[in-house]
C-alpha cells in the first residue's frame, strides 16, 4: 500500500474495534480509536459489554489471528491464569441428542473470560507508537465531503460538562461499533441506501453464574446445544481464577429465571444432567445475570451499489451471530485479519474488496447458526427442502460422532470455521457416517 493516508479512526473499542485497529497499524501515521466507556483495569468487565459477564469462546482459528497480531499473548494469558488445552479432549459436547467422543489433537484453545481477553488485546494495542484512544465519548455522524462521495471523518461529542460537538477528521473511518451500529441511517443522511438487513427471530434470553471450580473436574467445558423437542441449552466453561462460567438459555422466551434457587431448578430441565450435576455442589460466586438476544442480523453492505470511499464496517456491525455457537470473536478476527491483508494491496476500492471478502468469511458461520436455529420449531425463517434434508443428514452426522472421531472432527471444524459447511457432505464423510450408525446398530 502507498502510504497516501496518514490518520484511521476506528468507532468501538470492543475485540472487532481493537483488532481493526492492529490490522490498520502498519499503513497508518495514526490511529485513533473511539469509545463510549472509561477502560477498566485488565480483567475487570466494562459498562458497555454486559456480554462480558456471560460464556465466551475464542476458538482456535480466531486464536491464531490473534497470535499473529499480538505475538507471545497466550503464554501472558496463560501466566494470567487463562487455561490452554486441547478442546477436543477437554470438552464434553452434547449435539443434536448425542454426546461426541472425546479424543486428542493437535489443537489448543484459550479458556477464559472476555474481560480477560480484551484488557490484554488492549493493554498490547494502546502500546502501539501510533495507537491512541478517546474515552468517554460518543460519535454523532459521519462527516463527509461536500459531493458525499467520500468520509473525511465523524462528529463527536465527549461525554464532560460543557462539551460542544467537534469534527475528527481521518481518511477512513471504521464503524466497529457493534451490534446497535447507527451506520446504515448515517449512510442514509449522506444520500445512500441503507444495506438490506436479513433477520432470523429466535426470542433467546440466557443467565449466567460463576461457581468455584474444583480440582476433580476433568472437562474444560461442557455444551449442550438445543434440539427439538427440548428448546433449553447450557453451555459450562473453565476461566481464570478457578471460576466456572455456567449460561443457561432458552429460545422463544423460554429463558432461566434469575432467582438462584430457579435457576439451578431450570439447568435440571435441559436435555443431559450434566452441567446441573456440577453446579449443584459447587460454591456460588455471583448472582445470576440475564441477558437477551432477539435475534440474529446481517446487513448486507456487499450488495450495495454505491458505497462512500473511507468508510468501513466491521464485526457485529455487519453481521450479529446467536452467542451460543461462540463465534462472533473469531469472525471478528477473520474480518480484521483479511483487512489487514487487503490494504497490502493498496487501497484503491477498499470498501468493495473488504465487503466482498466479509461476506466469504460471514457465511459459512451464518449459515451453521441460522441453520442450527431454523431445527427450533417456531423460529420463524426460510426453511428449503435442502436444508430440511441436510438437518436430517445431521441428525445421523451427531450419532456417528458419539464414535467416530474423524466425524466428531468434520463437524467441529466447520463449528470452528477452519471447514465449510458443505465439508460434511465429503463423499469420505457420508460413507463414515453411514458406516459408523450401520455398526452400531449391528453391534447393539
Amino acid at each position: 500500500m502507498n502510504h497516501e493516508t496518514q490518520h484511521a479512526i476506528v468507532i468501538g473499542a470492543s475485540m472487532a474495534g481493537l483488532l481493526a485497529a492492529r490490522a490498520l497499524s502498519p499503513y497508518f501515521d495514526q490511529i485513533t480509536l473511539l469509545e463510549r466507556d472509561v477502560f477498566p483495569e485488565v480483567g475487570k468487565n466494562r459498562k458497555g459489554v454486559p456480554q462480558g459477564q456471560h460464556t465466551h469462546a475464542l476458538l482456535p482459528t480466531g486464536q491464531q489471528v490473534l497470535e499473529s497480531f499480538f505475538p507471545g499473548l497466550s503464554p501472558d494469558l496463560v501466566s494470567q491464569g487463562a487455561i490452554l488445552s486441547d478442546p477436543m479432549l477437554g470438552s464434553k459436547r452434547f449435539f443434536g441428542g448425542y454426546y461426541h467422543c472425546q479424543f486428542q489433537t493437535d489443537l489448543k484453545g484459550l479458556y477464559l473470560s472476555r474481560p480477560l481477553l480484551e484488557g490484554n488485546v488492549r493493554k498490547r494495542l494502546l502500546a502501539l507508537p501510533n495507537i491512541r484512544a478517546i474515552e468517554n465519548c460518543d460519535v454523532l455522524g459521519l462527516a463527509a465531503s461536500k459531493d458525499k462521495t467520500r468520509v473525511q471523518g465523524v462528529r463527536l461529542i465527549r461525554r464532560q460538562d460543557g462539551s460542544a460537538e467537534e469534527i475528527l477528521k481521518a481518511d477512513l473511518v471504521v464503524d466497529a461499533s457493534g451490534r446497535g451500529s447507527r451506520s446504515p441511517q448515517w449512510l442514509e443522511q449522506l444520500g445512500y441506501e441503507k444495506p438490506e438487513e436479513e433477520q432470523v427471530r429466535i426470542g433467546m434470553g440466557y443467565v449466567s453464574r460463576y461457581y468455584r471450580r474444583n480440582p476433580e473436574h476433568k472437562n474444560l467445558t461442557l455444551i449442550n446445544i438445543a434440539s427439538q423437542p427440548c428448546t433449553r441449552l447450557g453451555v459450562l466453561a473453565a476461566q481464570e481464577h478457578d471460576r466456572w462460567i455456567v449460561s443457561i438459555a432458552g429460545y422463544l422466551g423460554d429463558h432461566a429465571p434469575t432467582d438462584p434457587d430457579a435457576f439451578l431448578e431450570f439447568s435440571k430441565t435441559l436435555p443431559v444432567p450434566d452441567i446441573y450435576n456440577i453446579i449443584k455442589n459447587s460454591e456460588p460466586l455471583s448472582a445470576p445475570v440475564p441477558a437477551t438476544f432477539p435475534a440474529n442480523i446481517r446487513r448486507h453492505y456487499e450488495r450495495l451499489s454505491r458505497f462512500p470511499d473511507g468508510f468501513l464496517v466491521l464485526g457485529d456491525a455487519i453481521c450479529s451471530f446467536n452467542p451460543v455457537y461462540g463465534q462472533g470473536m473469531t469472525v471478528a478476527a477473520l474480518e480484521a485479519n483479511a483487512l489487514h491483508d487487503i490494504l497490502a494491496h493498496g487501497n484503491h476500492k477498499l470498501a468493495k474488496r473488504f465487503f466482498k471478502k466479509a461476506r466469504k468469511l460471514i457465511d459459512n458461520p451464518w449459515s451453521i447458526t441460522v441453520g442450527g436455529d431454523l431445527r427450533i420449531d417456531g423460529v420463524e425463517g426460510k426453511r428449503s427442502l435442502v436444508s430440511t434434508l441436510l438437518g436430517r443428514y445431521l441428525n445421523y452426522l451427531h450419532q456417528a460422532a458419539q464414535h467416530d472421531p474423524v466425524v466428531a472432527m468434520a463437524f467441529m471444524k466447520v463449528v470452528g470455521l477452519r471447514s465449510v459447511s458443505k465439508s460434511l457432505l465429503h463423499p469420505k464423510i457420508v460413507w463414515r457416517v453411514f458406516r459408523t450408525n450401520q455398526q452400531s446398530r449391528l453391534t447393539s
